[in-house]
C-alpha cells in the first residue's frame, strides 16, 4: 500500500495516510495537492500537538499576571482557574482581529458583563478598528498561517500593556480552546514576553472548555460562533453548508 505526505497548513509534517484517504480530502475540500514527487498533500487547517509543560514556569503565590482575554466565554474557567493557583490577575480586552462591529460589540459587552459578576480587575483597550488586523495578516490569509500574525499583534499589545503597569507575566485564554495552536501560542508569548523583559504563563487550560461552555450559561454570557476575524466567520459558514448539504 502506498501513502502520500502530509502537511498541515503551517507547513508542519504529520503522519503519512493512503493514497484513498488523501483522495477523499482533495475531493472533500480539506485539504490541496501541492507537488506530485513526492506527492504530497497540505490540510486547510493547523494539527495541534500537546505541548509539554514548561519546567521554568513562573511561581504564581501573590505574583502579578496581565491575561488576555479573547472572548467572555474563554474568561470564565481560565480566570477563576488562574487566580485559584494565587496569581494576582487583572485582565486584558485587545482583540481587534473581531469583526464585523456588530460581533465586537456582543463580544466587548459579554466580556464587561462578566468582569462585573467575579469583580475581575480590567484593562481595556477597545481599538475595534480591523485595518491593524488586515494589515498585519496581509499575504498570510490561510488559516494557520493568519492565526500566527493575529496571536503576535494580540500578545505584542498584551506585553506592551504589562510592561507599562509593571505587570511581570503575560498570559493568554486562548489557552483553553481546542481549536488554537497551543504550540504556537506558546512560542510567539514567549517571545513577545521577552521582548519586554517579561515572562510568558503557558497552560494546557483544554480540561475546562466544557467548565467554560457551563459557565458561560451559568453567567449569561454570549457564545460566539466563529473564532473571530471575517476569514473565520466565512469558513464557518462554509462548514454550516457543507454539512446542511451532506445531511
Amino acid at each position: 500500500m502506498s501513502f502520500v505526505r502530509v502537511l498541515d497548513s503551517m507547513g508542519q509534517q504529520l503522519s503519512p495516510c493512503t493514497c484513498e484517504k488523501s483522495q477523499r480530502l482533495l475531493a472533500d475540500g480539506q485539504a490541496e495537492l501541492v507537488c506530485d514527487d513526492p506527492y504530497t498533500i497540505r490540510l486547510n487547517r493547523v494539527i495541534s500537538k500537546t505541548p509539554e509543560p514548561s519546567h521554568e514556569q513562573p511561581h504564581p503565590a501573590g505574583q502579578t499576571l496581565l491575561l488576555h482575554i479573547c472572548c467572555g466565554p474563554c474568561a470564565t474557567y481560565t480566570s477563576r482557574h488562574l487566580q485559584e493557583q494565587g496569581w494576582d490577575l487583572t485582565g486584558f480586552w485587545y482583540n481587534p482581529n473581531i469583526e464585523p462591529q456588530e460581533e465586537y460589540q456582543k463580544r466587548l459587552l459579554s466580556l464587561k458583563r462578566l468582569a462585573e459578576q467575579v469583580s475581575l480587575p480590567m484593562v481595556w483597550d477597545t481599538t475595534s478598528d480591523s485595518d491593524c488586523f488586515h494589515d498585519a495578516v496581509l499575504g498570510h490569509e490561510r488559516f494557520g498561517e493568519r492565526c500566527a500574525y493575529c496571536y503576535r499583534l494580540r500578545l505584542h499589545r498584551t506585553a506592551q500593556v504589562a510592561a507599562e503597569r509593571g505587570i511581570g507575566t503575560i498570559s493568554s485564554s486562548l489557552l483553553i480552546s481546542p481549536y488554537q495552536n497551543l504550540e504556537l501560542l506558546r512560542e510567539i508569548g514567549i517571545q513577545e514576553a521577552a521582548e519586554f523583559r517579561l515572562q510568558f504563563y503557558f497552560e494546557n487550560m483544554r480540561s475546562g472548555y466544557n467548565a467554560r461552555t457551563r459557565l458561560s450559561r451559568q453567567y449569561g454570557l454570549y457564545l460566539q460562533t466563529y473564532c473571530g476575524c471575517g476569514f473565520s466567520a466565512q469558513e464557518a459558514e462554509e462548514r454550516r453548508a457543507r454539512k446542511t448539504a451532506s445531511e
